[in-house]
């Protein structure tokens, strides 16, 4: 009684197109999925930009700076 059954499934569905028509529901899906492109390429410009308050160091600047650290220290 609590769940519905695949012919209650189909009927809704049926309804639904009537209601909206096949034009409408694939607009809205098609909005959809520009939405969720939208925000992935949102989410991929977050990961490439810094925080403000770190610091990125290259791998050449690094080993650079080891480098240096190493002769100052044998010196």
């Amino acid at each position: 009684m609590g769940s519905f059954s695949l012919v209650h499934w189909l009927i809704v569905l049926v309804v639904v197109l009537l209601l909206f028509g096949s034009g409408k529901i694939s607009g809205l899906m098609g909005d959809v999925a520009k939405g969720i492109k939208a925000f992935k390429k949102g989410m991929k410009e977050d990961d490439d930009v810094p925080a403000p308050g770190h610091k990125t160091i290259d791998a050449t600047s690094a080993t650079d700076a080891a480098k240096e650290k190493d002769r100052a220290t044998r010196s």
